[in-house]
């Protein structure tokens, strides 16, 4: 019975302590405001934007657009290596 309360004195006594420990750690780096006013876009967000760019400027060129998707489709391409290869084929003259 003694163990098992010393046990839970010193479970709560760590927690305590890693709890403290987790707010000083944290109030530093809410006193740099500059880091926190800069809003960037994500990753994905500039890749879809990129992607979509991409897309309005193909479909200008309607027949190289499906030239270059035939050529895609006959080699398996899917994902990512697809509109690499798109965008390689519609930037050659």
């Amino acid at each position: 019975m003694l163990r098992t309360r010393i046990c839970l004195a010193a479970m709560l006594l760590a927690a305590s302590l890693h709890a403290a420990s987790a707010q000083t750690a944290a109030a530093p780096a809410t006193t740099t405001p500059a880091a926190t006013t800069e809003a960037k876009p994500g990753k994905i967000k500039l890749t879809m934007q990129k992607l979509k760019d991409m897309k309005a400027k193909w479909s200008a060129n309607k027949p190289k657009l499906k030239a270059c998707r035939a050529d895609v489709k006959s080699k398996g391409l899917i994902g990512d290596d697809r509109w690499f290869y798109i965008e390689e084929c519609m930037s050659k003259t």
